[in-house]
């Protein structure tokens, strides 16, 4: 009766409905299901807190229309018209579902189906006819959207894949969460249904990691990479007429895309090898809580249940154009210039002097080749020459040259600094610390033309050698030598030069 069609709001509210009746496989889906299905979403539709909810979806349809407040029989006529309109018997209007293909049993407006135009608009309509045909299986499963959407913000959070499963645990996990914040609204006798307590982008990677761990656990991390190559989209929106397409404040729809390379890189660090390093990072960067005030006459005060935002997470979605950024950040763990005024943000508080045991090459190296694509040859190259100079640096104890190469923003000047303490090493009879090969694969383009990343391949040796120095003991001795440096977002408008300050 059902197959995904790519849209994603049928997809969603198809994967929705085969949650509901418990099947995976939609292909199996059953004209009896769909009875399951439409009986289920009557009896949720027709009474709060989702009658009040509905509104984010559908205004002013026969749901949500404050003229049926009190006409239950009015409700329950339209859920008849919009959730039972696959029978054989309805009549076909002689044009074809812009979903599906099929007989088209009704024509549709924004109340109906979300971010579409309303009654009597004609732009954009071929033939100029207003609305949209939908057969009775669409608008079904179009009402059953919202169910499979977390609410976020006063909006849904609809997640979408061309990995069918995906679309199917991300459904089935958020009507779970629904169904429980519907049962706890009603204990309490609200007319409201509660929120996730996340923000979108947070909670789309949150429960993303929670589903793949899932995976790992079912597969018992038995030669497991992830299943199926897949992206991933997700659409934060509301239906409500008072969001406005050209205001960037609140416009209806905002979109969160993670594509392959980004899914890859996911699917991997909740895998046994990466789970420790990644989640230790993790936890390092929700949002701290700020204190609230007390109220007159509370004894405590009114604590929202947890921090709603990862930063971690939410930088995640701006990958990979801020990928040095990224690298410094979270792990190389560079304090955020332009955070320092927000309490609540804790990468102003990251410090490589007290958090070297967090910096890792292993999950670095997964982030060079899933995310940034980095040739494999270039990145063998960054790590022994990271190893060379954590060798040369902790038996030579020369802090001076470990500071400099960890300073020095002018090309010139960090190449000479190098050539110095390689000269130095040979006098002493040791081998040199750096090739011409390693060199020109890792900082030069030609003759003292220095390639336009020399910066990103600086940070990327530190952070091996910071790994090794760190594991030998010489950064707990010396940890005065370690610059506190900051850096900032690049996202946010930084220059690319003097963006470090010592």
């Amino acid at each position: 009766m059902l197959k995904y069609t790519g849209h994603p709001l049928f997809d969603v509210g198809a994967a929705t409905i085969g949650a509901i009746v418990g099947k995976r496989d939609l292909s199996t889906i059953t004209v009896e299901d769909l009875e399951q299905a439409a009986d289920f979403l009557t009896e949720q539709y027709t009474v709060d807190p989702l009658k009040t909810f509905l509104v984010v979806a559908f205004p002013n349809s026969g749901f949500t229309n404050p003229a049926y407040a009190k006409r239950l029989d009015k409700r329950l006529e339209y859920a008849q018209q919009v959730l039972r309109a696959y029978g054989r018997d309805a009549p076909r209007l002689g044009m074809k579902c812009v979903f599906t293909g099929e007989p088209a049993v009704a024509v549709v407006f924004r109340q109906h189906v979300p971010l579409i135009t309303g009654e009597d608009i004609i732009n954009f309509h071929p033939g100029g006819n207003p609305g949209l045909p939908v057969s009775g299986e669409a608008l079904l499963c179009i009402q059953a959207l919202p169910l499979g959407c977390a609410k976020c913000s006063g909006r849904l959070l609809a997640v979408h894949s061309d990995n069918p499963d995906l679309t199917y645990e991300f459904a089935e996990k958020f009507l779970r969460m629904n169904m429980s914040a519907i049962s706890m609204a009603r204990a309490a006798g609200s007319t409201k249904m509660p929120e996730a307590k996340a923000r979108a982008g947070t909670l789309l990677i949150d429960t993303l990691l929670q589903l793949e761990q899932a995976r790992v656990e079912q597969s018992r991390g038995s030669d497991y990479e992830g299943g199926q190559p897949c992206s991933l989209t997700a659409y934060h929106l509301t239906n409500s007429g008072q969001s406005n397409p050209l205001d960037p404040r609140n416009p209806p729809l905002q979109i969160y895309h993670l594509p392959l390379e980004m899914m890859s890189f996911l699917r991997t660090v909740v895998g046994a090898e990466y789970r420790h390093e990644w989640n230790d990072i993790a936890s390092r960067a929700w949002e701290i809580p700020k204190p609230r005030k007390r109220k007159k006459g509370e004894a405590e005060p009114d604590e929202d249940g947890g921090p709603r935002r990862n930063f971690l997470y939410e930088d995640l979605l701006k990958l990979p154009d801020n990928a040095r950024y990224f690298l410094r950040t979270y792990f190389l763990r560079t304090a955020v210039r332009w955070a320092r005024g927000d309490e609540s943000d804790p990468r102003c508080t990251y410090s490589l002097r007290e958090e070297a045991d967090l910096v890792s090459w292993k999950l670095t190296d997964l982030f060079l080749r899933k995310v940034m694509n980095v040739d494999r040859h270039r990145v063998e190259q960054i790590r022994a020459l990271g190893d060379r100079l954590a060798d040369y640096v902790s038996t030579q104890n020369d802090k001076g040259f470990f500071r400099n190469f960890f300073t020095l923003n002018n090309y010139g000047y960090f190449r000479a600094e190098l050539l110095k303490a390689d000269a130095n090493e040979v006098r002493r009879g040791q081998p040199p610390l750096i090739t011409f090969d390693q060199f020109i694969a890792i900082f030069e383009e030609g003759d003292e033309i220095a390639r336009p990343d020399w910066k990103l391949a600086r940070d990327l040796v530190l952070i091996r050698m910071v790994e090794q120095l760190h594991h030998r003991g010489w950064l707990a001795k010396n940890r005065e030598v370690v610059p506190e440096i900051t850096v900032e977002a690049a996202a946010e408008g930084a220059g690319s030069e003097g963006e470090e300050q010592a």
